[in-house]
């Protein structure tokens, strides 16, 4: 039987260039290590069906694709780049955030017609500012790098406790020990990230 290995090394490495992804872009899009896809595409090993399952879906191309050896390119299909698909995943999060501020200061315009008493009203864009970090913690989870998402819990932390802060202070009641809640929030934080968490390979 044909061994499979070194046909399918050759194809994964012309996907992979076509694209313009590095080693380490593919083996971060298939959550496993970059020495993992150094040796499929010197051909020491093989992916197993699932991984190549998820590589012909990442590529867009179909799955016998990549055990074949002679083959035409599929019609009217290119290689997906993958900083076009990181460009299109930035601005899809970017204007996700864009929503939540937009809905915020619609919000105050509409408190500022209704009751412009209200001193208040400017707390919307307070809390403006954790939602927009949940929103950045959800699109970073799914399409970036899942590290940076100590950061933005980070900032979520801090910015709640000030949103609370305010609304506090709005109400006539100092508050500023709130803050000091964020100091073991944050060294919690810190050790949780310290955990190593293994690669696939």
């Amino acid at each position: 039987m044909e061994d499979l290995k070194p046909i399918i090394a050759k194809n994964i490495i012309a996907l992979r260039q076509g694209a313009k992804m590095t080693q380490s872009d593919l083996a971060e899009q298939l959550n496993y290590s970059d020495k993992a896809i150094s040796k499929w595409e010197r051909a020491e090993s093989m992916p197993d069906i699932t991984v190549l399952k998820a590589i012909a879906d990442l590529f867009e191309v179909p799955l016998d694709y990549l055990v074949r050896e002679n083959h035409d390119e599929p019609a009217g299909r290119k290689p997906v780049s993958a900083s076009h698909k990181k460009r299109n995943h930035l601005v899809i999060t970017m204007l996700s955030i864009l929503i939540v501020w937009f809905t915020a200061t619609l919000a105050y315009v509409v408190v500022d017609m209704v009751d412009p008493t209200i001193i208040a009203r400017f707390l919307v864009f307070a809390y403006a500012l954790p939602i927009s970090m949940i929103v950045w913690l959800v699109f970073n989870s799914i399409w970036f790098n899942s590290r940076r998402n100590y950061l933005i819990i980070s900032l979520m932390m801090w910015t709640t406790l000030l949103s609370v802060m305010l609304t506090l202070y709005a109400i006539g009641i100092g508050s500023w020990q709130l803050l000091l809640l964020g100091i073991p929030g944050q060294a919690a934080i810190w050790l949780w990230s310290r955990f190593q968490y293994r690669t696939k390979e």
